[in-house]
């Protein structure tokens, strides 16, 4: 069996919470292309302006030059005809064309890494992400360390806020949480509360 695809492309999925290290191990990918001389292209929603417009940052302070895009489609429409890999940041966040694109950037011969949150701040599934999730040839699960109790971490704890799916932010706003210390927000009264334990 062939473990590492030849003479065809592929799509890689690096999912995770809040914190565990997706966007930092998209850019290490990326970086290996380049390094093996590979033409690279990166692309981030525009809606994610938190560190930079012009680049994709990890929460180390890891970055790399990027483009900000406003659907999915605009994806293929700045998609240089030599590009050999394509890097796409927060995939969550784009619309529900995202897993349609990534199919036919993979069959024009391209590899794409695309990183992307999982779950949403209530612990259900995120955007596009399942739908790339099952196209995908590899899918990479990271976790992150739980900010309670230190256990590992696969879900994103909203800890301000409003009740909207999509509300970018960082450690003022998220925190990573195991299954047993993640307690999802609730409305009630037209307030958010957070369980108690």
């Amino acid at each position: 069996m062939q473990h590492s695809p030849r003479d065809v492309g592929w799509i890689e999925v690096v999912v995770g919470s809040m914190f565990s290290g997706k966007t930092e191990e998209l850019i290490r990918r990326l970086r290996l292309a380049r390094i093996a001389k590979q033409k690279v292209q990166v692309f981030k929603p525009a809606i994610d302006s938190r560190f930079s417009r012009g680049q994709i940052v990890s929460h180390d302070d890891t970055a790399l030059a990027s483009l900000s895009v406003a659907s999915s489609r605009e994806i293929l429409e700045r998609l240089h005809p030599d590009t050999d890999v394509v890097g796409v940041d927060e995939g969550q966040f784009f619309d529900s064309c995202l897993p349609e694109v990534c199919e036919a950037m993979a069959s024009r011969g391209l590899r794409v890494i695309v990183a992307a949150l999982d779950q949403d701040y209530t612990g259900n599934p995120f955007g596009p992400t399942p739908m790339l999730m099952a196209v995908a040839e590899y899918v990479t699960k990271q976790l992150a360390i739980c900010t309670v109790c230190g256990n590992p971490a696969n879900r994103s704890q909203r800890i301000s806020g409003g009740a909207d799916q999509v509300q970018v932010g960082a450690s003022e706003a998220y925190e990573a949480r195991c299954r047993k210390c993640f307690r999802p927000f609730v409305v009630e009264q037209g307030r958010l509360e957070i369980p108690s334990e």
